[in-house]
């Protein structure tokens, strides 16, 4: 008798144990626990190759572009300004991936404590809004010098564009001031390793989901929306004005470039503003399941990586198409010794000109 209770009381022990592990495993019906593991091995894969690749090209660009514009400082143009603080702008972001990187591979987490943990989150928030802003001031600035023949800045008042530029800046950094305030090294319980991530409960728990969820509504109509409704009419209006312009190569090299602009810029961000905008709504649904916690899981960190990886492409797009950059960058490696080959031909260039465009301060038309 003694011995089949034993067994009874051991078989249920077993049972419990079981259900208690697989339900720390498992997602139970509210989909309040769920597996981390699978998750959690994709981005110690994902994120580390991706940002490496990111940060590898995005320096190289961006260190480039800033080289080319410091040998040609004389002969800055407001196009070439903002590209400047552009180029700084990403190269800070671009800084910062290396320690996302090491918090996803780690075993541990983050474990580069509190204060580094601000400063990470604070200059990557930063530059992040500022590259932003930056893009949208160069389509605005374009958009009236092709469209309505104004100048927004001119020659005689340089110093507008650098308060424009430092104003951009100030603007950037008091969306971060959130970041400053939020952002903790915090272990995580369901992960079992520490991480830099917002601390939302840090004052009244009553709030948090409020704070986040407006957090996450200011990102959007700041960080995307804003952005987007202005790069969408200023360069859909100078794409008429060309349109309607004189025909020939110098038209259709303006068009790829302001398409490539546009549809890259897109391509980068809207992905992961949908996949954002998914997830709010999923968090606030208490009968949502494992499985779509963990698919939302994988598409912000897969799209989040496919935006940072516009910082990379900002060269390409902003300068590297351009003929006066192309010329100073053979210049500066011929100048170092470098033998090239090249069948490019360059016309001379009598007036003021900048490295993105040849006629970026003209009204009618961008000469790429």
């Amino acid at each position: 008798m003694e011995t089949a209770t034993g067994e009874w009381w051991e078989d249920l022990v077993d049972y419990f144990t079981e259900y208690n592990s697989s339900e720390e495993n498992e997602c139970c019906e509210g989909g309040d626990v769920c597996d981390l593991d699978e998750g959690m091995r994709f981005e110690a894969v994902f994120i580390p190759v991706l940002y490496s690749v990111a940060f590898v090209v995005g320096i190289l660009g961006n260190g480039l572009l800033l080289g080319v514009l410091f040998q040609s400082r004389r002969n800055w143009s407001v196009t070439d300004t903002f590209i400047l603080h552009l180029g700084v702008a990403d190269i800070l972001l671009l800084v910062t991936l290396p320690l996302w990187a090491a918090q996803s591979a780690n075993v541990d987490g983050w474990t580069f404590g509190t204060p580094l943990c601000k400063i990470t989150g604070t200059v990557f928030t930063i530059n992040f809004y500022c590259g932003i802003f930056l893009l949208a001031c160069i389509s605005l600035d374009r958009y009236l010098s092709i469209v309505h023949a104004t100048q927004m800045y001119t020659r005689r008042k340089p110093w507008v564009v650098h308060v424009s530029c430092l104003a951009v800046w100030f603007f950037s950094l008091l969306l971060s001031i959130p970041d400053w305030i939020l952002l903790e090294n915090m272990t995580d319980d369901r992960r079992k390793r520490a991480e830099c991530v917002r601390d939302y409960f840090k004052f009244d728990e009553q709030y948090a989901r409020t704070l986040k969820i407006s957090s996450r509504g200011l990102y959007h109509a700041v960080g995307f929306l804003l952005p987007s409704v202005i790069l969408i009419i200023c360069y859909s209006r100078i794409l008429w004005q060309l349109r309607c312009g004189t025909q020939g190569l110098q038209k259709q090299r303006a068009f790829k470039v302001i398409i490539a602009v546009v549809a890259v810029f897109f391509i980068c961000w809207t992905p992961y503003n949908i996949a954002l905008m998914v997830d709010t709504v999923n968090q606030n649904n208490i009968s949502s399941d494992c499985g779509t916690a963990t698919s939302l899981d994988k598409a912000v960190t897969v799209t989040s990586s496919l935006g940072y990886l516009h910082c990379s492409l900002n060269p390409i797009l902003y300068a590297f198409v351009g003929v006066k950059f192309r010329r100073q960058l053979l210049s500066i490696l011929h100048s170092m010794g470098c033998k090239l080959k090249t069948r490019m031909q360059f016309e001379s260039v009598t007036r003021r000109s900048s490295v993105y465009s040849e006629s970026a301060d003209t009204s009618k038309s961008i000469a790429i």
